[in-house]
């Protein structure tokens, strides 16, 4: 493996039926190929010796002659390369004829795993040719191209660091797949050799299959399936080629294609683990099979590793992570917003609240935060009236977001209180001794208490609860003021993160709201992200830019993902960052390695020095897969060292 990902193949060769010595010369071309790409496991279709489609053939004796003198063939090539094939071939044993799997690596035959489930309806015929998997009973070997080979449903391979399963096609569609059972014993990726024919909507049904059983079983999934050359006669095989990881498509071949593929992906291992661990059901369910007495053995493989330099990470990475794509953003956005106004609708009521506060700085945040009021006040059937926003300009207000931010209020028709705080920061100034020239972090805090004062005074005089604007991103990096901003009574965008609040407002922007709000939000999409905690220039334009201070919120929220939802190591992180941010995305902006070493570092110091904030926020709705919330996916001791991570960063 190299930074957890080890590389896979799906291949399928052109193949004649019956025809061994054909179709082992276009495997041995297809595993060199595959050699070539630096892959380490490549998975060949079912009875890919011989072709699926043999029909009664399987009963002639010089066929399956010629089928081991192929794998014996392809054993002898596999001498002298690095990877481990599966090809599929008929293997007789104890009087029957089994489908099976067989692993070739390192000059050697190291394994046999026969189809569990053989099909018998419609158009297949399997129990006319083939025994079940059943047939060999636990421990059993084979004696196959002169050496004694293990054989069974039992079998586990080791190769490089990775554990791998078996499956054939039928096996895939049973009411219980054998890789459930394997996964749960250790293995990491799932090969499946298959020969599904095609029919109208079935491939849909097999995406969503493999798709549904990687995420099932939290494990990488390579599926083989014949394609051109089977018997037509009376069915067809598109040669669907699938990886996906854990409910993930990583990569998929041509359906009908006239040529032979090799499709390459890179499947995440340690990511996979790491769910495992996290996703306690798994082990509850290892642990059930274990007490069942279901006995496995495990196949260790000789794996070569790749030489680092040889590797190259092929599957996409998303610079946006929080972020999906086309129709799915749309999706993503509406269910966002409703699940933030369903928790807010309950907690008003619950409180029997008469209002809820805001504070509205013409901002993303505080713009998200009243459209999560209003839509929550719609559905409760509540007057918008009883929405208080209130602006509160101060020493760094810019006349854009302050005109951004009346504006934005007058247009979703709430209540609008504007209250200036500079002059009761002058005499707090004055009490406290602060230099009003001097503009350090008690300059800063000073502001944001003063409004976080304010809006709960005013939520206890009319009835009402403060609703937070903090942003998870925030919430990571402690870019919040303790006992500032950082508090309120209910804090709606604590779980989204700062790279999809902009999507939500330009979505909002769209989709729900009249012509002049829509430019209203839209320019408030278009304003940098800043406190405005410091005087305006000349000009009268922002000169406190968030993200020229503590970075990129592109690339915090990466680090983000990655730290919280795998629990990475900051030296994957920047490897998987170098991919996501390499210019190929145009969403995003371009890194060089120092920049992202820069901000990575800077991430992890602040993540763990701010964690005294997270450990009492208020109540919030969790939306996606990440949160900080301490009562739910996030408990960290408020004083755990960043020495290893900081160290770690710094070796980059």
């Amino acid at each position: 493996m190299h930074n957890g990902f080890i590389k896979v193949a799906a291949a399928v060769p052109a193949v004649r039926v019956a025809d061994c010595r054909y179709n082992t010369e276009r495997i041995e071309s297809l595993m060199a190929r595959a050699e070539g790409l630096g892959v380490e496991i490549v998975v060949f279709p079912e009875l890919s010796i011989t072709a699926y489609s043999c029909q009664d053939l399987f009963r002639q004796q010089l066929l399956a002659d010629e089928a081991e003198r192929a794998l014996l063939r392809l054993s002898e090539l596999s001498r002298g390369l690095k990877l481990t094939a599966v090809v599929g071939a008929p293997i007789a044993a104890r009087g029957g004829l089994l489908n099976c799997a067989v692993v070739v690596q390192g000059g050697r035959i190291r394994g046999i795993v026969p189809k569990t489930f053989l099909p018998n309806y419609n158009e297949f015929y399997e129990r006319r040719w083939f025994a079940p998997g059943s047939l060999m009973g636990a421990g059993a070997e084979l004696r196959l191209c002169g050496q004694c080979v293990p054989c069974g449903t039992d079998l586990l391979f080791d190769v490089g660091g990775t554990t791998l399963g078996i499956e054939l096609c039928e096996d895939l569609w049973a009411v219980v797949p054998p890789s459930c059972g394997l996964a749960l014993a250790g293995a990491d990726v799932i090969l499946n050799l298959s020969a599904s024919n095609e029919l109208v909507g079935k491939h849909a049904y097999l995406r969503d299959l493999v798709r549904g059983q990687s995420a099932r079983c939290l494990a990488g999934y390579v599926y083989a399936g014949c394609g051109y050359g089977e018997s037509s006669q009376d069915v067809v095989f598109g040669g669907a080629v699938i990886v996906a990881e854990n409910g993930t498509m990583l990569a998929e071949g041509e359906r009908f294609c006239m040529e032979e593929q090799l499709v390459v992906s890179e499947i995440d291992v340690e990511r996979l683990r790491t769910e495992r661990q996290v996703n306690t059901t798994f082990a509850a369910a290892a642990g059930q099979q274990l007490a069942g007495g279901r006995q496995w053995r495990r196949v260790e493989l000789e794996g070569v590793p790749l030489p680092t330099e040889r590797f190259s990470l092929t599957r996409t990475v998303d610079p946006l992570p929080f972020v999906p794509r086309g129709p799915e953003l749309d999706v993503r956005c509406r269910e966002i917003l409703s699940i933030q106004a369903a928790g807010l609708a309950r907690r008003l009521e619950h409180a029997h609240a008469q209002t809820a506060v805001v504070g509205i700085s013409g901002g993303l945040d505080s713009t998200l935060a009243l459209l999560v009021c209003v839509l929550a006040f719609d559905r409760l059937g509540l007057e918008r009236k009883r929405i208080l926003g209130v602006t509160m300009p101060g020493f760094g207000t810019t006349d854009r977001t302050h005109a951004n931010a009346l504006n934005l209020m007058r247009g979703l028709g709430v209540t609008c209180r504007e209250i200036n705080i500079r002059e009761a920061l002058e005499v707090h100034f004055r009490d406290i001794g602060q230099d009003p020239q001097v503009h350090d972090a008690t300059y800063e805090n000073s502001q944001a208490r003063e409004r976080t004062q304010l809006l709960m005074d005013l939520a206890n005089k009319t009835g009402g609860i403060v609703v937070g604007t903090g942003d998870l991103s925030e919430l990571a990096l402690g870019w919040t003021t303790y006992n500032g901003d950082h508090m309120s009574m209910y804090g709606v965008n604590a779980a989204v993160p700062k790279t999809l609040v902009r999507h939500l407002v330009q979505w909002a922007a769209l989709n729900l709201v009249d012509e002049d709000c829509r430019e209203t939000l839209l320019d408030i999409v278009r304003t940098p992200i800043s406190p405005e905690l410091l005087p305006a220039d000349e000009a009268g334009d922002i000169v406190q830019q968030t993200e020229s201070l503590i970075g990129p919120y592109e690339l915090h929220d990466f680090f983000l993902y990655y730290t919280l939802r795998f629990g990475m190591r900051p030296s994957k992180i920047f490897y998987l960052a170098r991919k996501a941010f390499d210019g190929n995305d145009d969403r995003t902006s371009t890194y060089d390695d120092a920049t992202l070493k820069k901000w990575l570092t800077c991430f992890f110091r602040r993540f763990f020095s701010q964690q005294f904030k997270r450990s009492c926020l208020p109540d919030s709705p969790k939306v996606g897969s990440c949160s900080l919330s301490p009562r739910g996916d996030w408990r960290m001791p408020s004083d755990a060292c960043a020495t290893a991570w900081i160290s770690e960063c710094e070796s980059l």
